[in-house]
């Protein structure tokens, strides 16, 4: 497949503005639809008001999903608006997923602001997403498209493996034993199973066929597994003023990650001494954490993530090669995807 990008892979896609300022209209919309308590939490969590209530300009996240969802009615034929309320959708369910995971991480910030539980309690996240998630099938349910069921259900089989990936990853903190094939098992449901939903969706609601919906789920699945190991490197030797957590972050909580998992794997001295630290069970202090992150890096665990992500990347574009789709679309799915593995690798 030969793929022309009208930018660097390193700088933000023009897709991610333009659909966010297609988007982000509906998703207020759909937001003001909660009742006050929740609607002035979800407004916090999303970046849209301070504490106080006050609006905070330019504020959000990154949007890779609605832009997703946004480019796949793009690529199924469909307007551009026909994506949207996908988009707002998997929008909603990504950041349910996010008001509860801070909440069983335990993690007190996020995007460098006091996460929900943190702030109001641990009930208060836990009802917040409940919102979002039934808000989200709401918005489907609501659209004008004739195949909003068939969206509707992507959207509820996605989350059903978004929360089997969650329940695996909750295991693993339990175990000393998760090979690298259960981690990617667990990161296709944790974060494959929802980019796959949102790089199929819009298409789905702009009623494409069968074979360029599941040529944009496969691309979406791959590059969700691409995600989570360029998130994994991240989350251990990421600059904490670009992730917005901590130093160390997925170490300080004795994370199986993929290049934590790939290093135990390899087994020998550095493997022994990983298995043995992660099986300890009290605090680290940040010196074990760099001792710890230095090791896992002088093991291959770093390179080969990153490398990984990188194949998974040329995975995913090869997957929309039986689409045959437009080069509009087309160039611009994969300009999105390359901005997200040129995070990091």
């Amino acid at each position: 497949m030969t793929v022309t990008v009208s930018a660097p892979s390193e700088a933000r896609p023009p897709a991610l503005a333009r659909t966010g300022d297609l988007v982000l209209p509906a998703l207020r919309s759909a937001v003001a639809h909660l009742d006050d308590t929740s609607r002035s939490q979800v407004s916090y969590h999303l970046g849209w008001t301070d504490l106080d209530g006050n609006a905070v300009p330019g504020a959000g996240g990154k949007g890779i999903r609605p832009t997703l969802a946004v480019l796949s009615a793009l690529a199924g034929g469909g307007p551009a608006e026909q994506g949207v309320p996908g988009a707002v959708a998997v929008e909603l369910v990504h950041n349910f997923s996010l008001l509860h995971d801070d909440l069983m991480d335990g993690d007190t910030e996020r995007r460098h602001r006091r996460t929900v539980w943190a702030v109001w309690g641990a009930p208060s996240a836990i009802l917040a997403g409940d919102a979002l998630l039934a808000l989200a099938q709401e918005v489907l349910l609501d659209a004008a498209s004739p195949h909003r069921g068939d969206a509707a259900r992507l959207l509820a089989q996605a989350t059903r493996a978004l929360v089997r990936g969650q329940v695996l990853d909750l295991a693993f903190e339990r175990r000393d034993d998760v090979t690298v094939a259960e981690c990617l098992d667990m990161a296709a449901g944790k974060t494959g199973a929802l980019l796959s939903a949102s790089a199929a969706i819009g298409a789905v609601l702009a009623g494409a066929p069968a074979s360029v919906v599941d040529a944009l789920r496969t691309f979406g699945a791959e590059l969700g597994l691409a995600f989570q190991l360029v998130d994994d490197v991240l989350g251990i030797w990421g600059d904490p003023a670009v992730t917005g957590k901590p130093v160390f972050s997925d170490l300080r909580a004795r994370k199986k990650s993929l290049p934590v998992a790939h290093v135990l794997a390899g087994g020998g001295v550095a493997g022994r001494e990983l298995a043995a630290w992660l099986a300890d069970r009290g605090d680290a202090d940040e010196a074990s954490q760099r001792r710890i992150a230095e090791l896992v890096e002088a093991a291959g665990g770093r390179e080969w993530a990153s490398a990984e992500a990188t194949r998974r990347l040329a995975v995913a574009e090869r997957a929309l090669d039986p689409a045959r789709l437009t080069p509009g679309p087309l160039g611009e799915l994969v300009a999105v995807a390359r901005y997200v593995v040129a995070r990091e690798v």
